[in-house]
């Protein structure tokens, strides 16, 4: 059978997704280095309040995600004309998403976490962050629904742009805001929140000109869309609304492991928000990869070419694993020279190098999984692809009760929960795709 996507137009339309996700980790790694400058209670809530944030945005994402896979699935059928009125539908959609999101998290973030944080130092910083980063989400609503639309053409290469734009504005405002450089206030943590709000608009401010400017606009139905709002955003929550909850699920269940980390104290959790850096960045090839299933696997079967789904789904599994294979293996053997990036304190990074070995060797087998788990998602079966993710999610909940709570595992032992969740929904995506009733599935 001749695969209509091979490695290289694989990776024709993944390493532009792959820059993006490079560039906005970098922001990231930087925000985190900054933080670690001023103690180790900012570098843990800033752990604790980037999860918080994102799991509530993942509400959102988790729309964006649908779209994708409607305008990968419109595009691989060549009803273009219909992708306009996904996008502009959508983005109204996501904006009233995030004027609740945010209105929650202002109202209530308060005394949810005041329940779960043992200290009060940590709580007070983590909230002092969220109160400037929480509306940032109205701007990252936006690029999240640019970025469906240009994966889901597979027109990705200007995604990087976007990126830079992003990063380099969060970096700068991250430089003047945390420290009070160049006449602005010292800020501290809060700094680095506003920070994200300026970036996220100036990105979004990009993106909108970009389209204007490039975009074939008769060709994608924008010059002719019909604000059938409710019937288009009906379509899109049938195929998202699965992956709304799914992704909320799953960052809520990993910001429980960093709230468990706190209990384990300060030291630990600053420890953690190094070693979570670490493995996003490390995860950026995995990211890249995941999408680019998502997005040919729902082209492929919109081309009506279902066979190619697994042969397809294992050729990025096998591009992730190479990939996240060399820089575990280098950094594995040279922890100190990512380590150094976030803190000069040596102390600090002797303690982590444990820890960061244990995370490393997951990465590989966590790329595996994560592509064949997108690839279902991708079959439009979203509700499928909830279903398992719950079934893991609880697997892997129990795991973290056991080994962090009720055992009490030295640090770099908790980490091992990442080996349960990504074996787990490997096995669970894997025979799907191989048995499952997908082929028949219509959005």
């Amino acid at each position: 059978m001749t695969i209509s996507y091979n490695y290289s137009k694989i990776w024709k339309v993944s390493y532009p997704i792959l820059l993006t996700l490079l560039v906005q980790n970098i922001v990231q790694v930087t925000g985190t280095a900054f933080l670690s400058r001023i103690g180790e209670v900012e570098l843990g809530a800033s752990a604790l309040g980037g999860i918080y944030y994102v799991a509530i945005f993942m509400l959102a994402f988790g729309f964006s995600t649908g779209s994708q896979i409607l305008i990968g699935r419109r595009n691989g059928e060549g009803n273009y004309h219909r992708i306009g009125e996904i996008m502009v539908n959508g983005v109204i959609f996501m904006l009233l998403i995030s004027a609740v999101l945010c209105a929650f998290t202002v109202n209530f973030s308060g005394p949810i976490l005041s329940r779960l944080f043992a200290s009060e130092n940590i709580l007070q910083a983590t909230l002092g962050y969220l109160d400037w980063r929480i509306f940032a989400i109205f701007f990252a609503s936006i690029n999240v629904m640019f970025r469906a639309f240009f994966v889901g053409t597979t027109h990705t290469k200007m995604l990087t742009a976007g990126a830079l734009i992003l990063a380099l504005t969060n970096v700068l405002f991250d430089y003047l805001l945390i420290f009070g450089n160049w006449g602005f206030p010292q800020m501290g943590i809060a700094g680095a929140g506003l920070a994200s709000i300026i970036a996220e608009a100036i990105a979004s401010l990009f993106f909108i000109i970009y389209t204007f400017k490039r975009i074939d606009l008769e060709k994608y139905g924008f010059k002719k869309i019909s604000f059938r709002g409710l019937k288009v955003i009906k379509n899109i929550l049938n195929v998202s609304i699965s992956l709304m909850i799914q992704q909320f699920l799953s960052l809520s269940t990993w910001f429980l492991f960093f709230v468990a980390i706190e209990h384990l104290g300060e030291k630990s959790l600053a420890i953690s928000n190094i070693v979570r850096s670490t493995y996003m960045l490390m995860m950026v090839p995995v990211f890249a990869l995941m999408a680019t299933a998502n997005t040919l696997v729902s082209n492929v079967i919109g081309a009506g070419r279902k066979d190619e789904v697994m042969p397809l789904a294992w050729r990025i599994a096998k591009m992730c694993a190479v990939i996240c294979a060399f820089f575990s293996i280098f950094f594995f053997i040279f922890p100190e020279l990512i380590l150094l990036v976030y803190t000069s304190d040596i102390s600090l990074i002797n303690v982590s190098i444990p820890s960061l070995r244990v995370m490393l060797g997951v990465v590989p087998i966590s790329g595996i999984a994560h592509v064949y788990f997108l690839s279902v998602s991708g079959t439009g079966n979203t509700r499928t692809a909830l279903a398992l993710e719950i079934a893991t999610l609880a697997i892997y909940v129990f795991y973290i009760w056991l080994s962090i709570i009720h055992l009490q595992f030295p640090l770099e032992y908790c980490w091992t929960c990442e080996y349960v969740y990504a074996a787990f929904i490997f096995l669970f995506s894997f025979f799907y795709l191989k048995k499952g009733n997908w082929r028949n599935k219509k959005i």
